[in-house]
């Protein structure tokens, strides 16, 4: 095992100090392989060290600016010296003593602050998971047993969980569904987004081979993820809560991507000022620490002991590294993403102007992408993943998500100097690109 001085700051900028992948680097690259799981996605060779705010070492000594935080999920940036110590703190005392059949007061004060935070006129009743995806399938059991119906709606492009009933609402990419068998029955998808799809589940849908009346719930994403960071029409999600409303349906909200604060809100629906009934969330709940959650009006959450649990759900320590997250968040981390995300934005657009193959920014706060595009205008995932190899080896981590898009989902503490850092790699990148289309043409 590599021995590394934690408390050796790290630079603000990349620094790399040795070809990539490194020597180190390649030799766990080889040894995973030969133990792990191939179906896990690993887009380029980075071996993690550790972590400071928005940047990651590597085993060989090279630091990277992070702009993916480990998929949303770091929100206060590598192990932030307040979540450190929460955690710190609560594993000397508990580690361990699940919270389904026992009580301790970390999970019952984070339950207490996300209740009062959520956007619902009573507060919330709150369930503890270990994922975004034990979170959405426990939001579908929810449904379905306080509505007594069966049916759910979701959308294309989602992107839920890859358990058997989140993996059902998912409609990204088919190697996430091929060769599994039969899904969750009961699930339709529709197009995300627009006002035509809605008119399509209305007028057909709901007059032909989905009766309304047997719909539990609709799951959406305020924006979505994986799909694309797509943002929805202007009345799209108040729409959703006006065809619920009518027809007895539960408006389920995914915030496992954009919730906690990376939209420039605690939550994303908040945007739209809608009122959903249930709420999932993960990822940045807890910087890095295995919790999620299901939020919902307090009414609909009546079901009965035994009925649904788990056994790490709501860890305390987790529940502490929560605590600490969401202090951080409301102290100016939720303002910062605003800041920063309209900086990150207007430079984007700027490169846009310049080179066109890469379209025009789209998303709210720390949740922004853009797509790579063509001659001809169509999707082109080749490109997108070639910049995405090149930024890594000059020093910028970058994920890709949808059909030909990059995301730039960075911790929220990410500084101006660090935005211009990510831009100027980016802009070095494709005037790269540029000139080897140009020396192939001739």
């Amino acid at each position: 095992m590599l021995s590394i001085s934690i408390n050796q700051p790290l630079p603000s900028v990349p620094r790399l100090v040795t070809t990539l992948p490194g020597t180190r680097a390649k030799a766990i690259v080889e040894r995973d392989r030969a133990v792990t799981s191939p179906s896990y996605t690993r887009d380029y060779p980075l071996v993690v060290a550790r972590g400071q705010g928005c940047m990651v070492e590597d085993v060989d000594g090279n630091v990277f600016l992070d702009m993916t935080a480990g998929i949303a999920v770091t929100a206060t940036g590598h192990a932030h010296p307040e979540v450190v110590k929460a955690i710190q703190e609560q594993s000397a005392c508990l580690l361990h003593m699940s919270g389904t059949d026992f009580y301790y007061e970390s999970m019952v004060e984070l339950a207490e602050k996300l209740a009062f935070r959520a956007p619902f006129p009573e507060g919330a009743k709150v369930f503890f998971t270990n994922s975004g995806a034990e979170s959405n399938e426990g939001a579908i059991k929810l449904a379905r047993y306080y509505t007594k119906r069966s049916l759910i709606v979701a959308f294309l492009g989602a992107f839920h969980g890859r358990t058997y009933g989140a993996m059902s609402l998912t409609g990204s990419k088919t190697v996430q569904r091929a060769n599994f068998g039969a899904l969750v029955p009961g699930v339709t998808h529709i197009p995300y987004g627009t006002h035509a799809s809605l008119d399509y589940l209305e007028t057909q849908l709901f007059n032909t081979m989905l009766p309304p009346q047997e719909v539990a719930a609709i799951f959406v994403e305020p924006i979505q993820g994986e799909g694309g960071y797509i943002v929805p029409e202007d009345g799209f999600l108040q729409r959703i809560r006006d065809i619920c409303d009518r027809y007895g349906i539960l408006m389920v909200v995914d915030e496992v991507q954009s919730g906690m604060g990376r939209t420039g809100r605690l939550f994303a629906v908040e945007h739209w000022g809608v009122m959903p009934d249930i709420i999932t969330t993960a990822k940045g709940i807890a910087s890095g620490l295995p919790l999620g959650a299901i939020l919902a009006r307090p009414e609909l959450m009546t079901w009965p002991p035994g009925s649904h649990a788990t056994t790490f759900g709501g860890n305390p320590v987790a529940c502490a590294a929560g605590l600490a997250t969401l202090r951080l968040l409301e102290s100016g981390l939720i303002t910062n993403a605003t800041q920063m995300g309209e900086l990150l934005q207007a430079g984007l657009t700027q490169l846009h102007q310049k080179f066109p193959q890469m379209s025009l920014p789209r998303g709210k706060g720390l949740m922004v992408a853009v797509d790579l595009i063509d001659a001809v205008g169509n999707y082109d995932s080749k490109l997108r993943d070639r910049i995405i190899q090149e930024a890594f080896l000059r020093g910028l981590l970058l994920l890709g998500c949808g059909k030909a898009a990059i995301r730039f989902c960075p911790p929220l503490i990410i500084d101006s100097h660090q935005i211009q850092t990510a831009l100027d790699i980016l802009s070095d990148i494709l005037k790269s690109v540029e000139s080897s289309v140009l020396s192939a043409e001739c």
